[in-house]
């Protein structure tokens, strides 16, 4: 790396703007630098020698801008821990008299009314409106993901979350979110818990316990008074073949504490729930 370059890199946490890189090098010099994979643009006008994370990508825009952005929707739940989504896009505030506009990887938004707070030292839209706003442009499995895992962060709490709710009333999608925030259960510790647990709710089975022990284990699921529980089986879970034993000696030890376990995989809950309720069912009535 030119130590020109270098030094501003070091200068400015791992980004500079091409106006600076062209104090130090020649274009031709930039150029060969990008090719050879030394620097990579991160944005118009802005580059780095870095992994093109988060809150890099930030610092970026704060260059750009000339002073710090506001992350919001799924940026911002992106730092507070809860983007159940995995969105590849930043999403910014519009940052006032600036001429910052949507480009690739980047999504600029007006919320004059979007309460914020400080987040390591960066201003971010506050927790509970951000979940609130991201919820709402989700259907319903994946805006209750959201929500709980809101919760789970420990960065929302469910009064926020009302509270929230009414400051955005009247807003696209804000109706489904109200309706769900019932069902918000901090307990629920991966999105597909969440998707599958609202198919049992809609589906009118009882509500069941979340994360409920037994014997030294945890299920996803649980009705304890028949002794019924559901796990969620995610194909990430059997990785190897040490963890798939690991998985079978827990199924057969909670069998022997009298339990009745029924998996639910991502095609019971998306694409077949009518199965999965209908197994679920069986199994109540028949240990009622």
């Amino acid at each position: 790396m030119h130590d020109g370059v270098a030094a501003l890199l070091a200068k400015q946490s791992g980004v500079v703007t091409y106006q600076q890189l062209l104090t130090v090098i020649s274009r031709r010099v930039l150029a060969q630098l990008v090719e050879c994979g030394a620097l990579q643009r991160l944005w118009h006008g802005v580059y780095t020698d870095g992994i093109p994370e988060t809150q890099l990508r930030l610092r970026g825009l704060d260059l750009l801008v000339g002073r710090p952005v506001v992350p919001c929707l799924a940026t911002a739940a992106t730092l507070y821990g809860f983007d159940t989504e995995r969105s590849e896009d930043i999403h910014v505030l519009q940052p006032e008299l600036s001429r910052l506009r949507d480009q690739s990887g980047l999504c600029i938004h007006r919320r004059d009314d979007a309460p914020t707070t400080l987040l390591a030292g960066r201003r971010v839209t506050a927790p509970a409106w951000t979940a609130i706003e991201v919820a709402r442009g989700l259907s319903r499995p994946r805006a209750l993901a959201t929500l709980d895992a809101s919760m789970r962060s420990r960065h929302c709490r469910r009064l926020s979350l009302e509270s929230a709710v009414r400051l955005q009333a009247g807003r696209r999608g804000i109706a489904q979110v109200r309706e769900l925030l019932p069902l918000v259960d901090e307990r629920a510790e991966s999105p597909m818990e969440s998707e599958a647990r609202l198919v049992i709710l809609d589906a009118g089975l009882p509500r069941p316990e979340l994360q409920h022990e037994i014997g030294g284990w945890r299920v996803d699921f649980a009705w304890p008074v028949v002794r019924l529980a559901a796990e969620y089986d995610s194909d990430q879970w059997h990785v190897g073949a040490t963890a798939m034993r690991k998985d079978k000696a827990r199924f057969a030890g909670l069998q022997r504490c009298g339990w009745t376990v029924v998996p639910i995989t991502v095609d019971d809950v998306r694409r077949n729930p009518t199965a999965l309720i209908s197994r679920l069912t069986w199994h109540l009535k028949r240990a009622a």
